[in-house]
């Protein structure tokens, strides 16, 4: 506690530190405010189907992202999620398409140029989720609508205002980048997903005394047991393997004839992060634009399935993407050609590996190699809530043990926390761990 306290006094001390974290809590503060302002027209009375509907299901995860704005009918409701499936649709157009690959490399011109392509693809995507998004809202909350407007006047002012609400969000985040601590998109998709956590853990709680779920005490110390479990393992994956040593990657490729045991080669067993399970996510959304958020009785048995995120077909297909977005992201990241030329250039090498080619290709294989396990547990922490339901664990709840949700919240807080220790480190303060500096999914700290 008091280690605690004194670097809180720390953290205090440095001006540019607190006007960072004073301006990150008034960003995250507007857009939790703006998750409850309701669409002019809307009386937010008469949402309760809307919301029965976002109670689980995948329109749960849908909510979640949002932070509960979709079943507030607000102006919110689209969230950040148009803008991630532009960011991923740009990603794969820099690798397919040569014109968006040379403007990648381009450096920092190029960056801008393909920014405000993805902001113009978000709009695009927007104006087609928002009507969407409107005619749910119509089918389940039809009688929400104030008296003597029409529903075809209302649908034009709402889009727009349901595009410009996502578009501010995006606006909030980047300034949160710019002005504050963290990254600011991840960080208002994890105040969104945070603020779902203590209605779902009072609701886990309630159902483990209740004859519904029983089980008592000993079954709810158990699922926190495992949920501390998934944590760790969240933890691990996020900050990766940071170093491989020269005489494993050798094994990998079967060659026993390695060099010395200080040599490493600069790559991470988890080089692809939490994208892969980001994209994939981004990618199981689409099913919701087929049927327009209609009932899921109304579609076949493939449509319902993929609407259930405990169905068996959800999560096989589920993890079949994260394991391809892995590979594909781990590919379009590191480039074995780029980093043989670059370790040539600067007289580094591989013992026992020629320069050139050959330490492409034994990199290559080794990256190869060691994406699968990764791979394979990414796959494993995604699917993990389909496993809390198996034992009874409330829907709200089972998303903390695993999937998306948690990997972004270790992630962004683990990102934010390494930004806060570096602005301590800078003015030779201490550190917030006594044990090692703090890893985040960007950076690494030198060795």
């Amino acid at each position: 506690m008091k280690k605690l306290i004194e670097t809180l006094k720390n953290i205090w001390k440095i001006e540019d530190l607190r006007q960072r974290i004073l301006i990150t809590v008034l960003f995250v503060a507007i857009y939790r405010f703006g998750s409850f302002v309701v669409l002019p027209g809307i009386n937010p009375a008469l949402l309760d189907k809307l919301q029965s509907q976002t109670a689980g299901g995948l329109m749960s995860l849908l909510d979640m992202f949002s932070g509960g704005a979709f079943s507030n009918a607000s102006i919110f409701a689209l969230g950040i999620m148009p803008y991630i499936s532009a960011s991923i649709v740009m990603q794969l157009l820099a690798v397919a398409v040569p014109y968006f690959q040379k403007m990648q490399r381009e450096g920092e011109s190029g960056r801008k140029k393909i920014m405000t392509y993805t902001r113009y693809l978000t709009v695009a995507i927007l104006l087609f989720q928002a009507p969407s998004y409107l005619i749910n809202l119509k089918m389940q909350a039809g009688a929400a609508l104030a008296s003597g407007i029409s529903w075809t006047v209302f649908v034009f002012p709402a889009t727009i205002i349901l595009a410009a609400g996502s578009m501010f969000i995006l606006w909030l985040g980047e300034r949160i980048t710019d002005k504050g601590i963290g990254n600011g998109i991840s960080l208002i998709i994890m105040i969104g997903i945070i603020a779902r956590l203590p209605q779902a853990f009072i609701q886990e709680v309630s159902s483990r005394f209740t004859a519904i779920t029983g089980g008592g005490l000993v079954m709810f110390l158990v699922e926190i047991i495992i949920l501390y479990a998934v944590v760790c393992a969240a933890i691990v994956l996020v900050q990766g393997v940071r170093k491989v040593p020269v005489q494993y990657a050798k094994r990998l490729v079967g060659n026993q004839q390695y060099g010395g045991a200080r040599q490493y080669i600069p790559l991470k067993l988890f080089a692809a992060n939490v994208m892969p399970i980001i994209f994939a996510q981004a990618l199981m959304f689409i099913p919701l634009a087929f049927v327009q958020y209609a009932a899921p009785e109304n579609a076949n048995w493939f449509v319902r399935s993929m609407l259930d995120h405990h169905s068996w077909t959800y999560n096989i297909i589920f993890a079949f993407l994260i394991i391809a977005f892995t590979y594909f992201y781990t590919a379009i990241t590191l480039n074995p050609t780029q980093m043989a030329e670059d370790m040539k250039r600067n007289n580094g090498f591989i013992p026992g590996i020629k320069p050139g080619k050959p330490t492409a290709d034994f990199i290559d294989t080794v990256m190869s190699r060691i994406t699968l396990p990764g791979s394979l547990f990414i796959a494993f922490i995604a699917i993990m809530p389909a496993l809390a339901g198996l034992l009874n664990v409330q829907d709200a709840f089972s998303q903390f043990f695993g999937g998306t949700s948690l990997l972004i919240l270790v992630g962004v807080v683990l990102d934010t926390l390494q930004q806060i220790e570096s602005h301590l480190l800078m003015r030779h303060y201490d550190g917030l761990l006594n044990s090692g500096r703090i890893h985040g999914r960007g950076g690494v700290s030198a060795y």
